[in-house]
């Protein structure tokens, strides 16, 4: 299980504290993943950082562990050391599924060793990375076992891919059933499978997702506009929910954004 907060305002973000970058996969993972990743905090840096919640699975290489961390509701604290290298590859909404194998609700909240879903395959992957001489060797291995664990698979769910893109934009779950022509019980199922949760946790999370990207294009932008533009209900709105999926304040989430 990976570590909760119940509230940290002085946690770092992922993707912001330290050195974050992110990539367009090679051709044979872009059906499957949607970018790699890297992410390296100074030797001095505080490690207590904050993985926000957005609705992807990632394949992680953290601290000699190869790794699948599951859907988060809340944000996440893993363990971290300072100057802790990471990288992943975060799938594409809907792929997760078809690739590892298991309904996404057997693994939300929670850090799987890859061996434990491919069995041999995932054990081959894992001695490879550990057995790479240097950081650039272990990032080489690491994107062409992706590849040759993917083999013929096919891409993400095509319906999965319409719920994720569909619960982005807000539009609710009836508009959802009505747009993928299921009933309410169906959606629900789907959601669970592909994502871990359904559709209403799930538009609550991309709503989040909505709100951090137009915080960070614009930096004038208060918190009464972001909650309009994000598709919250109003300002009081905005910071309950922000507070529940990722523990700290509105204030505190737009300070690092904008930092």
């Amino acid at each position: 299980m990976r570590e909760k907060s119940a509230g940290v305002e002085t946690s770092g973000i992922a993707g912001i504290t330290g050195h974050y970058r992110e990539h367009l996969p090679p051709p044979g993972l872009q059906a499957q993943f949607q970018c790699l990743w890297s992410s390296a905090l100074s030797d001095g840096q505080a490690s207590d950082i904050a993985v926000m919640p957005d609705g992807c699975v990632d394949v992680v290489w953290r601290a000699d562990r190869l790794l699948v961390v599951g859907p988060d509701i809340v944000a996440a604290h893993p363990d971290l050391a300072p100057g802790a290298r990471v990288m992943g590859a975060r799938f594409q909404p809907g792929a997760a599924r078809g690739w590892l194998g298991l309904p996404m609700s057997e693994i939300v909240g929670r850090e799987v060793a890859l061996a434990d879903l491919l069995g041999v395959r995932g054990r081959d992957f894992a001695q490879r990375m550990e057995d790479a001489c240097s950081p650039g060797a272990r990032a080489q291995v690491f994107q062409a076992q992706l590849i040759a664990a993917s083999g013929n698979l096919p891409g993400a769910d095509r319906s999965a891919r319409e719920t994720f893109h569909l619960a982005a934009r807000g539009l609710g779950a009836q508009r959802m059933r009505e747009r993928l022509g299921i009933s309410q019980r169906s959606l629900l199922r789907h959601s669970r499978d592909h994502f871990g949760y359904g559709p209403k946790t799930l538009e609550r999370i991309l709503r989040l997702q909505r709100l951090m990207d137009l915080a960070r294009a614009d930096h004038s932008a208060g918190l009464a506009l972001l909650a309009v533009d994000a598709g919250y209900a109003d300002q009081s709105h905005l910071a309950r929910e922000v507070r529940a999926l990722c523990g700290m304040t509105a204030t505190a989430l737009l300070a690092q954004i904008r930092s």
